[in-house]
């Protein structure tokens, strides 16, 4: 593998590093955050958290994976100065798009928010600004993406988890107080509000950094469109119907993509209602599916770095009819996903019950089995992000947003059916997801068989994988519930401190059997492991026992 081939790992690599990084951050901080806020008003804070996600995507979600795109096909080229005009024209469409989503945000909030989740309304309200933020902050982040330099993006992304952690922290605790006074409601609405006071502190902390970012290397991108002699000099007319032509579909399909989760929110919350179920009580339970989706976020948002690292290769080497090229880069993504997202899936399911506890002591145990139930929502969203990511990059982003349409339909119906004629209240949300996951993995598969005549690399990215696991999840369970029962608690004097300690020993050792068995099982080369963090000592101690493919 030359070093080109390794800037997909080390791209991959920097993305997902600085992912874990946030979401440790954001899990870490949401468990004192759900202290505070109690389970009702936290539940507010998800459900407001749901729909700003929601008018996100309408408004900027997609910028970053979009001008990416439209960037790296000229830069492919050496053309930077209409790479350049792409990057103007990308800032205006943000400006434009952000602000008129934005203004829905804040006279649009009943309309998003059922009755029965009503205090959620002015903490969607406080987004406001954040969207017409993030779509600027996804054109830079995007900008740099397209140059293959993925070191600002995931910087600021754990900027924006610092500033939104400490903000959410400080603001939620500060309206709880000032609000305690005026009746349950009133705290409820207003804590919730200061949380999301949070995201916003956190996106435009990052959106300084890349501006910053920007300025140190305006001198150097100026000197490479100054010696441009290829550009076509595209008119800004021309610039801006080619963003909306790429970029609208790539919104509309991630919309679509991503809505089913509000959609259920907002289903589950009406049904329950009718249902004569409290107020308080729905707000309560959907705070644990706040809890499970918090965990489950992590190793979700690791496994679609690959995807986003993606984008930029598949299409430039499908811009010059490379497909080989552009099939490899795929094999790779799918392979560096892959490697994580079912570990992680057989990791949290085994231990579901032991990492709920810990992080969210607020927690009923319901978390925890919703846990249990949904972990192989991780392995097939990272089977549909990468097929995704690689239907856009070649040109084909009508098709993922048609399947996720179809995908949609089902879930909807499937979860109408569960709500209606089932006493399985919330579990109904995570079956009806994975139903959704299924059918959306299925579709974009047989899309890339049609027009790539793509095969999944299943022998090299699935099974090691998943035949590592085996034995991981079964050390993690015997090893934790066996510390569990040995555990001087009355000595730790903390139930939750035996937890974590038992926790921590269980991961180390589980992570371990986890690389060694996988390591045995795949024997992959010395150059596939390449770019990874930390690979120098994997592959010395690899070598030692002869577990790398010569």
């Amino acid at each position: 593998m030359s070093k080109k081939d390794n800037t997909l790992v080390k791209n991959a690599s920097f993305l997902m590093v600085a992912a874990l990084i946030s979401k440790i951050i954001g899990m870490i901080y949401k468990s004192p955050l759900s202290a505070m806020l109690g389970n009702e008003s936290f539940g507010c804070f998800q459900f407001a958290q749901n729909a700003y996600f929601i008018l996100l995507m309408i408004a900027s979600f997609s910028i970053p994976q979009a001008v990416s795109k439209i960037m790296a096909e000229r830069i492919a080229f050496k053309r930077y100065r209409d790479a350049q005009r792409v990057f103007k024209g990308a800032l205006l469409y943000a400006a434009l798009a952000g602000g008129a989503v934005a203004l829905f945000c804040v006279f649009g909030a009943s309309i998003m928010v059922p009755d029965n989740m009503s205090n959620a309304r002015l903490a969607l309200q406080m987004l406001a600004p954040t969207i017409f933020i993030s779509g600027l902050l996804g054109v830079f982040r995007g900008y740099f993406q397209a140059y293959r330099n993925m070191m600002p993006t995931s910087l600021s992304q754990i900027i924006e988890q610092i500033a939104n952690a400490c903000v959410a922290l400080a603001m939620a605790g500060y309206m709880m107080r000032l609000f305690s006074n005026q009746g349950e409601d009133a705290a409820i609405r207003w804590g919730a509000a200061g949380a999301t006071m949070g995201t916003g502190a956190g996106v435009s902390a990052a959106f300084l950094f890349m501006l910053f970012v920007y300025a140190v290397n305006r001198k150097t991108i100026r000197r490479k469109i100054e010696r441009d002699r290829v550009s076509q000099n595209e008119s800004y007319g021309r610039v801006m119907k080619i963003i909306v032509m790429i970029v609208m579909p790539i919104i509309f399909s991630a919309f679509i993509y991503n809505v089913n989760g509000y959609i259920n929110s907002y289903m589950y919350s009406e049904f329950m209602g009718m249902k004569g179920l409290e107020k308080n009580t729905i707000q309560a339970l959907y705070a644990e599916y706040g809890y499970y989706m918090t965990l489950i976020n992590i190793p979700l948002t690791l496994a679609s770095t690959a995807p986003t690292s993606m984008i930029p290769e598949v299409s430039a080497h499908y811009a010059r009819n490379d497909i080989k090229e552009a099939t490899e880069k795929t094999n790779k993504a799918a392979w560096i996903s892959m490697l994580i997202s079912i570990p992680a899936a057989v990791g949290l399911g085994v231990l579901a019950k032991p990492i709920t506890a810990l992080l969210f002591p607020a927690t009923s145990g319901v978390a925890a089995h919703l846990m249990i139930l949904g972990v192989v929502t991780i392995v097939l969203n990272g089977m549909s992000n990468i097929s995704n990511g690689v239907l856009q990059g070649i040109g084909k982003p009508n098709i993922p947003m048609v399947n996720a349409a179809v995908s949609l339909a089902v879930d909807v119906v499937l979860l109408g059916v569960l709500l209606a004629f089932t006493d399985l209240g919330i579990y109904c949300v995570v079956i009806a997801m994975i139903a959704y996951a299924i059918v959306m993995c299925v579709l974009n598969d047989r899309a890339m068989k049609k027009y790539m005549d793509y095969k999944n690399p299943w022998k090299e990215a699935y099974l090691p994988p998943f035949l590592a696991s085996i034995p991981m999840g079964i050390v993690a369970w015997l090893l934790y519930f066996g510390l569990d029962k040995v555990m001087p608690e009355k000595v730790l004097g903390s139930i939750s401190v035996s937890i974590g300690i038992c926790l921590v020993i269980t991961i180390a050792i589980a992570a371990a059997v986890y690389f060694i068995v996988y390591l045995f099982v795949a024997k992959p080369s010395r150059e596939s492991l390449m770019g990874f963090p930390g690979s120098g000592i994997i592959i010395r101690l690899a070598s030692r026992f002869h577990l790398l493919r010569d």
